[in-house]
């Protein structure tokens, strides 16, 4: 076991996958020598060479139709997008052409591609550096996403991504980059987590029930995991799901949960309107109608560009607008 930042453990999943199979390549701007902006490539191209792990012109489009190209050609090329915001160049090459080529080809190509993207608030950044921009890729056919949020799954999920013969836009929220955890780097895929199910990180003790179920991902588990843990010090228990995969969405566990607790909250950074929380919503209801005790809540970032950094705090998800949203369903 080795105590790793989530940074650290994304590094070693790369690593790994660069040293199981040669075909993996990482690729986008300031990846090599520099490590990336978060240094989430550190050491790679040292230990693997340019020809593997190499930078790239800061030219988006160009970084993911590159990736493409070398999917189609039998590699397995991993895109960093530096920033959230700065996805939206390549919008274009991943909507028109990475989601739909295996359909367009009738089954016969796959592009193994998978394009990191650091997304979220929480750094005191900029807005084109805050993004949550999930929605916009969860609503396009043809590609898997998921976000990691924690460095277990970090380690694990990006390699799972690298081996699945899919595209896979892998969200990583930049805020929990520094947050540390015992990993255990000894392991096979083969005994992973399933990289596209969802999984109940906190149960109400055994001999009580909880009162609601919160439904978060990425940067916003740990808000709902310590608005848990304050709740449980008042005498009131609420469970916790973390999707890990937005698309497909596995959402069994949650309607196991919701049935029984009557209540469900779901929890993101992005904004509110036509964001994932919707769709969870929706589905959540058609499914559990006669289990609700009260509509299905949402807290969310607001209908707004991202804010300055001295206002972020008061646009992300925080522990109180969680337990208000608990307060406002017990209460319904």
């Amino acid at each position: 076991m080795s105590t790793l930042t989530m940074s650290k453990a994304l590094n070693e999943g790369l690593r790994r996958a660069l040293e199981d199979d040669p075909k993996v390549l990482i690729m986008g701007e300031d990846v090599g020598r520099l490590g990336g902006v978060f240094r989430v490539t550190d050491g790679l191209q040292k230990d693997f060479g340019e020809q593997r792990v190499f930078n790239t012109p800061l030219a988006e489009s160009g970084i993911v139709g590159t990736a493409v190209g070398l999917a189609l050609r039998g590699y397995r090329p991993v895109c960093e997008i530096q920033f959230d915001g700065f996805v939206y160049p390549a919008y274009d090459q991943i909507v028109s052409q990475v989601a739909k080529i295996h359909y367009r080809s009738g089954g016969l190509v796959r592009l193994p591609i998978v394009i990191r993207i650091p997304y979220g608030g929480g750094i005191g950044a900029v807005e084109h550096h805050s993004e949550s921009p999930e929605a916009y890729f969860v609503h396009t056919p043809g590609l898997r996403v998921v976000s990691c949020s924690n460095p277990v799954d970090a380690y694990w999920m990006i390699q799972q991504a690298i081996r699945t013969d899919d595209p896979v836009i892998f969200f990583e929220p930049k805020s929990r980059y520094w947050e540390k955890e015992e990993v255990d780097t000894t392991g096979t895929l083969a005994d992973a987590y399933p990289l596209f199910a969802s999984r109940v990180v906190r149960r109400a003790p055994a001999g009580r029930s909880a009162q609601a179920t919160l439904i978060a991902y990425g940067p916003t588990v740990r808000t709902a995991l310590h608005a848990a843990q304050v709740a449980a010090d008042e005498g009131r228990e609420l469970e916790v799901i973390d999707l890990r995969s937005l698309s497909p969405l596995d959402l069994a566990p949650v309607y196991d949960s919701v049935r029984r607790t009557g209540r469900a909250i779901v929890v993101h950074e992005a904004s509110r309107t036509g964001g994932l929380g919707a769709e969870i919503a929706s589905r959540v209801t058609e499914e559990c109608f006669y289990s609700l005790e009260a509509p299905v809540l949402r807290v969310t970032g607001y209908d707004i560009p991202y804010p300055p950094a001295r206002l972020e705090d008061e646009f992300l998800p925080t522990l109180d607008r969680v337990l208000d949203a608990v307060d406002r369903s017990e209460k319904w």
